[in-house]
């Protein structure tokens, strides 16, 4: 048997590996029942969608094709960049007390990230990025602070005090 369509069939594969692993990983919760839902219901639900989702993407790649449709080599540099963003992100907004880096907060956190990543595109503009940034933060400030009451540092500790 041959794929003939190579993207399809893998990324088939790692929706239902990921939904497997989420159904999989539910059944450390209690399930319940329809009437009657328990925290590991609605992941075990979507997690079993998924890799069914997964498996028909999977087997209908193997079905004949005019074109062919093979996975060229890996971005590497996007893949590393976006990778690395969220890396940063976690490091700034916690701080990391190993090499005595304090936390710098969310507002910090949020325009690493947002600079970072926006490094990996095609076309990098630091003003656009700077724009997407402020409204990020802005609306994130917003959502979890004000809105949600959440209890996490928003400034660097020189800062806030």
């Amino acid at each position: 048997m041959k794929i003939k369509r190579q993207k399809d069939f893998y990324s088939g594969l790692m929706f239902a590996i990921a939904g497997a692993s989420f159904a999989i990983g539910a059944g450390n919760y209690n399930i319940g029942s329809a009437a009657r839902m328990g925290p590991g219901y609605f992941p075990l639900l979507l997690g079993g969608i998924l890799s069914l989702l997964g498996l028909v993407v999977a087997a209908l790649s193997l079905r004949s094709s005019e074109e062919p449709n093979t996975i060229g080599s890996i971005a590497w540099k996007p893949l590393l960049l976006v990778i690395g963003a969220n890396l940063v992100f976690g490091i700034l907004l916690g701080g990391m007390p190993t090499i005595d880096l304090p936390a710098m907060g969310l507002i910090v956190a949020i325009y690493a990230l947002v600079v970072v990543a926006a490094m990996a595109g095609t076309k990098f503009s630091l003003k656009s990025a700077l724009v997407l940034a402020t409204v990020l933060a802005i609306g994130s400030y917003l959502t979890f602070i004000v809105g949600l009451s959440l209890q996490f540092q928003v400034w660097p500790t020189f800062i806030s005090g």
